[in-house]
């Protein structure tokens, strides 16, 4: 998501400064404006070395385990009853990633100036996601932010464990995925000639599926140039076109329908929505916001847009588990 620079006045006309994530900058504006300020100019912010419209983007992210160890020294400090100027103060000093650093920095600057830490938070979407500033929000509403910041740290250690598994059951299959095409590349560009020249010149009749591997390897030799040059328009369409939302959706679709691996991607999905809702709902997160914030945080925009429907059908009045049974991916477990 980009960042925008806005400069706005507060209600005592004081000018501020800031950064803040949103998909437009009418979106940011808006943003700037409920944190109770009056925005004069907001500009997206370009990355360092990199231009509007390129392929490639420098990203900075903070790791998994950076993240949870802010959250697990930010409940210490809370507990303990440190202000909260002072905890971020303390959280600046120690913290070991430079763009966590920065962004505790700001967010700082945000609550020294009287934003709700909510709203700090939600400036760094790159850093703190919906899920983390909506059970923030909800904590701060009903006087429970220590105890939100204990779901947290559950819920982002539950999460790195489930990546964690899935790359693991991913690692086998890809590996060997690997192995057969090299092996496929040796045999149709090394083995297979040398034995046919042989064949050949002994004057007997080749099968088929070696005439086939040959004439492959005869159009390697000859059109490589042509086949490099395919892939890489195919990458590049590729990627242009997965940034979109219908190239999200359809690419999301397709690994949900690859066997094994599709069914994995659903289960962790299912195990990602029953422990995420249950967090929000002891959160005092309302139903529509929770499904609202479920939807942009599952991780698959096919499954993203069942939480949509879902919501809509609650919006109009339906029950939860009556919506949920005529949704897909949705086991009857759930």
């Amino acid at each position: 998501m980009p960042i925008y620079s806005y400069e706005a006045m507060d209600g005592r006309g004081i000018a501020v400064k800031g950064e803040i994530a949103a998909k437009s900058s009418d979106e940011a504006a808006n943003a700037v404006a409920e944190q109770g300020y009056t925005p004069f100019k907001v500009t997206e912010k370009k990355a360092h070395g990199s231009k509007s419209g390129s392929f490639f983007r420098i990203t900075q992210k903070v790791k998994l385990a950076d993240l949870i160890i802010f959250t697990k020294q930010f409940r210490s400090l809370f507990k303990a009853g440190v202000p909260l100027v002072r905890t971020f103060q303390i959280l600046e000093a120690q913290t070991q990633s430079r763009t966590l650093r920065q962004a505790i920095s700001s967010i700082l600057q945000s609550v020294k100036e009287g934003a709700a830490l909510s709203a700090a938070m939600s400036n760094h979407g790159s850093i703190f996601p919906p899920l983390y500033c909506s059970m923030i929000e909800a904590g701060e509403m009903s006087g429970t932010v220590p105890e939100t910041l204990e779901r947290l740290i559950y819920i982002i250690e539950h999460e790195g464990k489930i990546k964690s598994d899935i790359k693991a059951a991913l690692q086998y299959p890809i590996m060997v995925t690997i192995a057969l095409t090299i092996a496929f590349f040796v045999l149709l560009t090394v083995v297979i000639p040398k034995f046919a020249d042989t064949f050949l010149k002994a004057g007997f009749e080749l099968p088929l599926p070696t005439l086939i591997a040959i004439s492959l390897y005869k159009f390697l030799l000859n059109y490589w140039h042509l086949l490099i040059g395919g892939i890489v328009v195919l990458v590049f369409g590729l990627r242009a076109y997965f940034k979109t939302e219908n190239g999200q959706y359809m690419r999301d679709s397709l690994i949900l329908r690859i066997p094994v691996i599709g069914e994995l991607f659903i289960k962790a999905a299912m195990s990602r929505f029953a422990s995420i809702f249950g967090m929000l709902q002891s959160s005092g997160v309302p139903v529509l916001s929770a499904m609202k914030v479920l939807s942009g945080v599952i991780g698959n925009r096919a499954i993203s847009r069942e939480f949509d429907r879902v919501r809509d059908y609650m919006g109009e009045g339906q029950g939860i588990a009556v919506t949920l049974k005529t949704a897909k991916f949705f086991t009857p477990m759930v």
